[in-house]
């Protein structure tokens, strides 16, 4: 339960991150629910729900750690736990549109790698506001 509320604080936190300014339009929007008759019956897949979306920002965030921050680097069993805990399947957001959510959000904080980081260590590190130890201070 903790994980959720923390995931539900990361959401809020999220978009005030600087290089997250430019959400993915499709990231934040909900699509209007259809009832089971208006279904279409050949559909591929269905729309991630909230707990997917949320965990494909973590990702987002996590990759963008990992490959751009100096002095802070991701806790990838930490993530894996937080993930679990919302109920999403790692394997659910390593493919498909979860994946390319979460890449689209990695793209953004690129944008200011600089403030991102920044945003990411007061969030997600060891102190973080959202989901401490998510990101750690890298060994110097």
């Amino acid at each position: 339960m903790r994980h959720r509320a923390a995931a539900a604080a990361f959401l809020l936190a999220l978009p005030l991150a600087a290089g997250a300014q430019e959400v993915p339009k499709d990231a934040t929007q909900v699509a209007p629910k259809e009832t089971p008759a208006e279904a279409p019956k050949d559909a591929a897949q269905p729309e991630p729900n909230r707990q997917q979306a949320n965990a494909a920002k973590l990702a987002g965030l996590i990759r963008f750690v990992g490959e751009s921050c100096q002095d802070v680097r991701p806790d990838y069993e930490r993530f894996k736990s937080v993930v679990a805990a919302m109920g999403v399947d790692l394997d659910a957001i390593s493919k498909g549109e979860l994946l390319m959510r979460s890449m689209s959000y990695t793209e953004a904080y690129r944008k200011n790698v600089e403030e991102s980081c920044r945003k990411a260590a007061e969030l997600f590190g060891e102190k973080g506001t959202s989901i401490p130890g998510l990101v750690l201070r890298k060994a110097s």
